[in-house]
């Protein structure tokens, strides 16, 4: 009790209430979400690439779209950009199961690609405005296990109760968006009536020179980018891998993302304790190694098990990387220019365009292995460009007598 009462006045209630927002909306999302690619193959009738085409052009969307939201918050305020972005959010789910046609799927895809970018930047910075500094690494941890919190209970949930990638578990999703947008009403009124909040927002000028004269952020985006690639959206090549390949690939496919999300309950914590003793750079670096062996797996698994394990590795690679890719980017980030920082490195969110796309492609002309061996290759360029990023900045800060 006193452990969690502890927890409890670590961190403001506002992110207490972002965190447990994240745990119901992935929870209700993970029944629906990672089956579309599947949905759409049974409803609509499209290819691999397609499909990866209208599930990935969202986050491509997001991604440029996303760079506009603080100046977005100039106009309307973070807070009604938040809580639009929620609202989008509940169309887009049930959007996706109200139409058959190639424009309106592109569309609501959009929609969903372009809220989630506002709502992700904007609440991020605002968890961040409101954690100290010596606490953030660990907030972002704490915001990635509500992630896997969900997506771990989500699909086994809804394979149980039958509705599993189903237009219910779609109207579900929907519903749960806008409750949650209720509830952050009155917590972010309280908020902004009572306390003085950072407005400070994205100036696409202000990014531009920014990128282009900070040489390290520029290289952990392009980092960033490769990463997002590879496990951004690997639920949609993989389910598509393991419908046609597979004998009860749908089922294999739930079981190993409650698996994935199982995995991050029950290792997270340790993990990150052990791996305090390095550096964002070695975290990120070790977890992509265990990227490139888990997909090198999927690429050579042809049954049950090889890919239970092969999943096990690249998920503990994803509690590696995942908290110290944002951690690394704070690292460097001025306390005065969070809001661009923070914008810039929603770019790499292209990558969750490039994975569904590109891997659709490869996996219809080349098939499943050389897909996947390609995303090992990427995750291990990817870690090559954050440990460019980090010596770049080390030798900037010596230079500049920081350290």
């Amino acid at each position: 009790m006193n452990k969690i009462q502890s927890y409890i006045n670590e961190y403001h209630p506002v992110v207490h209430v972002l965190v447990f927002g994240t745990v119901l909306i992935t929870l209700t999302s993970s029944m629906s979400m990672p089956f579309l690619a599947i949905f759409l193959s049974q409803s609509v009738g499209l290819d691999f690439a397609t499909i990866g085409f209208i599930i990935g052009v969202g986050p491509l969307a997001g991604t440029f779209c996303g760079l506009i939201g603080g100046v977005l918050s100039d106009f309307i305020g973070r807070k009604k950009l938040m809580l639009l972005s929620l609202i989008g959010l509940s169309i887009a789910f049930v959007g996706f199961i109200s139409t058959t046609n190639f424009m309106g799927l592109l569309f609501f895809s959009i929609l969903r690609g372009v809220a989630q970018a506002f709502f992700g930047t904007v609440s991020k910075a605002l968890m961040a405005d409101l954690t100290p500094d010596h606490k953030r690494y660990k907030m972002f941890a704490n915001r990635y296990l509500a992630l896997n919190i969900g997506f771990s209970v989500g699909p086994m949930l809804g394979a149980l109760l039958g509705i599993g990638g189903s237009t219910i578990a779609f109207v579900l999703t929907s519903v749960v968006y806008i409750i949650y947008a209720i509830v952050l009403f009155f917590m972010l009124r309280a908020i902004y009536d009572n306390e003085s909040v950072s407005e400070e927002s994205i100036n696409i000028s202000l990014l531009w020179n920014t990128m282009r004269k900070d040489t390290p952020l520029l290289l952990f985006i392009i980092g960033g980018m490769l990463l997002t690639t590879v496990h951004g959206q690997m639920s949609v090549t993989l389910s598509q891998h393991l419908q046609a390949n597979i004998i009860d690939g749908v089922k294999l496919f739930a079981a190993l993302m409650s698996i994935n999300g199982f995995t991050v309950l029950i290792l997270q914590i340790p993990v990150t304790r052990w791996s305090e003793r390095f550096t964002f750079t070695q975290r990120i670096l070790f977890g992509c190694i265990l990227f490139a062996i888990g997909e090198a797996g999927f690429a050579f698994s042809t049954n049950w098990t090889p890919f239970i394990i092969s999943m096990l590795i690249f998920t503990l690679g994803e509690i590696l990387v995942i908290p110290a890719e944002y951690a690394q980017v704070d690292e460097i980030t001025p306390s005065h220019l969070r809001g661009t920082y923070y914008g810039a490195q929603s770019l790499g969110e292209f990558g969750n365009f490039v994975g569904p796309w590109f891997g659709g492609i490869l996996l219809s002309v080349y098939g499943g292995t050389m897909m996947f061996l390609f995303m090992a290759f990427i995750s291990l360029l990817g870690s090559y460009f954050f440990y460019l990023g980090k010596r770049n900045y080390t030798r900037n800060s010596l230079t500049s007598g920081k350290f």
